[in-house]
């Protein structure tokens, strides 16, 4: 009774005020997880859209692919029927050919049969005449030739000796055809290669359309490749992509300051080598422009070779045979150091790299010598002075001497070894000689066995045998030497 006169049990209020608190931390704790399950369910939603986006993509591109090949096999179909059309018709024609040449090998015997009617001999007598006469008439001729340049070579002396001597010791250079045209980026894996592709390939059709190159990515391990024909192009593309593997920062925005940025660098690269290669050869003086394009050449090679130290090279060696022939030393250096100079931008302009060195040494407003040194330097254009004669000598001692190109000194040796065992497997063949870096091969061969005809015979066959059993870089000549010497004595 006096408990509850004096209020309500303390105890009962504390479990009270317990159960509330308890209430509220359910009622919490209850709002807390529809609400974490909420996020959960709307991250949950949102992978799921990215995932089918990116399966939509996958599909986009796999139908795009299937289109590509449907096209591809259609166009191959289409070229198939084309080419049998086409064999069809060298089928006709060729049956058409041969039935015209059964009618003039008719035509031949009855025209060769009323020939020795008329005549009185046969066939062979009648080729045996023949001969003879031819024999002789060359005979005379070539000894009045032989006369005539004698004296002409006594008349003219000191001239005429040194062109001469230049002209005996000159090379021939073969035209360069085959070049690399790639360059390998390194990168750190191929997670790379997915940042480098971009969202729906946006990256890597940034990075082809800023540098005119093509990127392949393969199943190649960390590995890019950057492809093109213009040297100068792939090494700004190797540079950039160099540069935004190294940042990590790869899209369209960026590619195209790295891109810029490459660009500057390599201009001066290429400026930096064409003064350092200039200087080099000792050749001061030369227009800013044409050291501007003869730099690009560093970034060219030939079977190995690179362009600009072949340059230097061959003015170096040009220099040294003009001063011993007494020629113009300076025309002769700069024509040797600029007679590749065409190649530097021979994939923009049209021509060859010879033609096009010519014309850029006129635009530029250097000497009409030293323009003709580089147009001539590959016979495009005929020698007209001992100068050029001795760059075309130079370029091909600088391109041809054993080392200078990727090839070993074993396989060169090889190769001259296989030249001379074929000419003497002829026969009647006495001695063969491979000369000039395995450019040429001299065979001398018995006059008792082959006559001139023979002669012209057997270089003939040794050159398709060259042909069919050996590899090699532009042509070797072949040449026959037959010599009759005739000696008495005086008693």
């Amino acid at each position: 009774m006096r408990l509850l006169r004096g209020g309500p049990d303390p105890r009962i209020a504390a479990q009270l005020e317990a159960e509330r608190i308890l209430q509220q931390a359910r009622e919490q704790a209850d709002r807390e997880a529809r609400e974490r399950l909420a996020d959960a369910q709307e991250q949950a939603a949102a992978e799921r859209d990215q995932i089918l986006a990116d399966v939509r993509g996958a599909r986009d591109d796999l139908q795009r692919a299937v289109d590509r090949l449907d096209r591809r096999e259609a166009s191959i179909e289409d070229r198939g029927r084309a080419l049998d059309d086409r064999d069809d018709k060298l089928n006709r024609e060729q049956d058409r050919l041969q039935q015209r040449t059964e009618q003039l090998a008719q035509r031949e015997a009855e025209h060769d049969q009323r020939l020795e009617e008329i005549s009185g001999l046969t066939r062979d007598e009648a080729r045996t005449h023949l001969f003879e006469e031819v024999e002789r008439e060359v005979s005379e001729e070539s000894g009045r030739l032989v006369r005539e340049a004698e004296q002409k070579a006594k008349d003219e002396a000191d001239a005429r000796a040194r062109k001469i001597v230049a002209t005996a010791i000159q090379r021939v250079a073969s035209e360069v055809t085959s070049e690399s045209t790639v360059s390998v980026v390194q990168i750190p894996s191929d997670d790379m290669k997915g940042r480098i592709i971009g969202r729906e390939g946006r990256n890597i059709r940034a990075l082809e359309a800023a540098l005119g190159c093509d990127l392949i990515i393969d199943d190649t391990p960390d590995v890019v490749t950057v492809s093109g024909f213009d040297p100068v192009r792939r090494e700004v593309g190797r540079l950039s992509l160099s540069r935004l593997v190294s940042d990590g920062r790869i899209h369209p925005t960026r590619i195209e300051e790295t891109v810029n940025k490459a660009q500057r660098d390599v201009e001066q690269i290429i400026r930096d080598a064409g003064e350092e290669a200039a200087i080099e050869a000792h050749c001061s003086g030369l227009p800013r422009e044409m050291l501007d394009i003869f730099g690009r050449l560093r970034f060219r090679t030939s079977y190995g070779q690179n362009q600009l130290r072949h340059a230097v090279e061959t003015a170096h060696i040009g220099a040294m045979i003009a001063q011993e022939l007494h020629a113009d030393v300076e025309i002769t250096r700069r024509g040797s150091l600029l007679h590749d100079v065409g190649k530097a931008i021979d994939h923009d302009v049209e021509g060859t790299h010879a033609i096009i060195g010519g014309e850029l040494a006129r635009r530029f407003k250097m000497s009409e010598e030293i323009a003709h040194c580089i147009e001539a330097h590959h016979d495009e254009v005929e020698l007209r002075t001992v100068e050029a004669i001795i760059v075309q000598m130079a370029d091909a001692i600088s391109g041809g001497r054993p080392g200078a190109r990727r090839e070993s000194v074993e396989r060169y040796i090889e190769r001259l070894r296989s030249l001379e065992s074929i000419a003497t497997s002829f026969e009647g063949v006495g001695q063969a000689y491979a000369i000039q870096a395995g450019r040429e091969v001299r065979v001398v061969v018995d006059p008792r066995e082959v006559d001139d005809l023979g002669a012209m015979r057997l270089a003939r066959d040794i050159s398709k045998q060259i042909e069919e059993s050996l590899q090699y870089p532009g042509q070797i000549r072949v040449t026959v030497l037959r010599e009759t010497r005739a000696a008495e004595y005086a008693r």
